[in-house]
């Protein structure tokens, strides 16, 4: 008998639901069906042939399905409600924050004021955008603690990048060859890559039994050599470096900058600002600290905030003030010169804009102490169920382990990650951080209801009393259950190849 188990926001999901087969878009195709038609060409084809090379003109049409508009326009929301969303299924995704987005930024930033700029168009006829940009880069400041900052990079990931980019030609410009980064074991990933395209060397630094930065391990690798040491804070374990102001001073005595990854600044903006504990640099994710949309590939944005001493090296353009009026700034002789084209990816900005305008600096703190409340409540919930190695507490997320029932029952973390899937809860993050076996790292951000969480807490109580089979399975009502990743990521599919000649359209 199917189960009715509590999902999502406290409804009742069925677990016996399944999705119905969606045929491809190209077995839906019949000969004649026209959605949208162009009108003829107008220029005779001896003319495209004096004006084209002849590899540049098709023998024939491609061989595209046809449809009607209805058929093309059902066949994608079908697809469509076959996701999972953060608008239609809790998403604890640790280190993500995948909370929801107001849709009221999304309908501002849509406005055509928004819209119709072109980045091309002089300074004089964009002022009311730059003005509002100028804004982002002041109130970033003030949230960061930090003087300058940059609206450019198009990712957090490229915003470290661009940060590291900064502290590459500030030491190049005081005539110091440092090749050196110091990245905790617990790191995002990104980090070591950033450094790498950097042209930095990465160290190492390990933590304590308490999962924290081990001051020791970090004493014995700071030399002349290191330039920076990239740490998250709070770290990728949901814990506050409680010894961050020491790390900082041991840096600077060392003549070498710290960097902070923004990433988690959803636990703490409005109650402490990085500058203020030593940070020289970072970066923000407006994705996940000022609720734009996430994921997809994209587009993104990664501003970064330096301190008075690397402004100098930002990108350009710089969006400055004169009198009351405002234009981009390209003088800056040593600038890294441009991460990417324009400014920036604008619209993303609208949106982080619009969120901290909506909630003030009292706002934002309320926002942060959500979060904490959220995730102790899940934390004091799940460890119940799963062991949480590192800490009783923790910030806006945490880190718990199925390591001892794989040992016992040979149940996974991916199998409990696959088992949410059938009670309408999209997986938290498996298998990271690495220093923890086992990891499922679930960060329930400020934005769920104790309904939801609560409904999430009993899930997984659920699933690790399941039988061991039915788990090794899950999921079981996903239009695919158990794909082989690992083929999927050497051997990727990455295109449609057209049917035989034979087979092909009648055009």
């Amino acid at each position: 008998m199917a189960k009715n188990v509590v999902g999502a926001n406290g409804a009742m999901f069925n677990s016996c639901h399944r999705y119905k087969e969606i045929p491809l878009i190209f077995e839906l195709s019949k000969p004649g069906l026209c959605g949208w038609q162009s009108p003829q060409c107008d220029v005779p084809r001896l003319a495209l042939e004096e004006l084209l090379p002849a590899e540049a003109i098709s023998a024939s049409p491609p061989p595209l399905p046809e449809l009607s508009e209805p058929d093309v326009v059902r066949h994608y929301v079908n697809l469509s409600a076959m996701n999972f969303s953060v608008d239609t299924h809790f998403y604890p995704l640790g280190s993500c924050t995948m909370k929801y987005n107001p849709k009221r930024n999304e309908r501002l930033a849509s406005l055509p004021g928004m819209l119709a700029l072109h980045p091309y168009q002089p300074d004089e006829t964009v002022q009311g955008m730059l003005e509002l940009l100028y804004q982002c880069q002041q109130m970033l400041a003030e949230i960061a603690g930090l003087p300058a900052v940059s609206l450019q990079p198009a990712a957090g990931a490229q915003g470290e990048l661009t940060a590291l980019l900064v502290a590459a030609a500030y030491f190049r410009d005081r005539g110091q060859q440092r090749s050196v980064v110091l990245i905790p074991d617990s790191a995002h990933g990104t980090n070591p890559a950033s450094a790498a395209l950097a042209g930095f060397r990465t160290v190492t630094v390990r933590s304590t039994a308490q999962g924290l930065v081990d001051l020791d391990d970090l004493r014995s690798k700071l030399s002349p050599d290191v330039a920076l040491m990239m740490i998250t804070n709070p770290n990728t374990l949901g814990l506050f470096e409680r010894e961050i102001v020491q790390i900082a001073q041991l840096l600077h005595e060392a003549g070498a900058v710290l960097y902070l990854d923004g990433a988690n600044m959803n636990a703490i903006m409005g109650i402490v600002r990085p500058g203020d504990f030593g940070a020289d640099l970072m970066h923000f994710n407006p994705h996940k600290t000022f609720s734009g949309p996430h994921g997809g590939g994209g587009p993104g944005a990664g501003p970064i905030a330096v301190s008075e001493r690397l402004a100098p090296y930002l990108p350009v353009p710089a969006i400055v003030k004169q009198g009351d009026k405002y234009r981009l700034d390209y003088d800056r002789p040593k600038s890294i010169g441009r991460m990417r084209s324009f400014l920036g990816n604008v619209g993303v900005l609208v949106r982080m804009f619009c969120y901290i305008r909506t909630h003030g600096p009292e706002g934002l703190r309320k926002v942060a102490e959500h979060a904490l409340l959220n995730a102790n409540y899940l934390l004091a919930r799940i460890k119940k169920v799963l062991p949480v190695p590192y800490g009783e507490r923790c910030m806006h997320e945490f880190v718990a382990s199925a390591a001892g029932l794989k040992a016992q029952r040979d149940i996974s973390a991916m199998d409990i990650a696959k088992r949410l899937l059938d009670y309408g809860f999209h997986a938290p993050t498996v298998y990271f951080p690495l220093i923890v076996r086992e990891a499922l790292m679930i960060e329930p951000t400020e934005t769920e209801s104790k309904a939801t969480l609560d409904g999430f807490a009993d899930a997984v109580a659920q699933i690790v009393q399941e039988p061991v089979e039915q788990l090794h399975q899950a999921p079981h009502n996903m239009p695919i259950s158990r794909p082989d990743e690992v083929a999927a990521a050497r051997r990727p599919v990455l295109k449609w190849t057209a049917p035989a000649p034979e087979a092909r359209i009648n055009w």
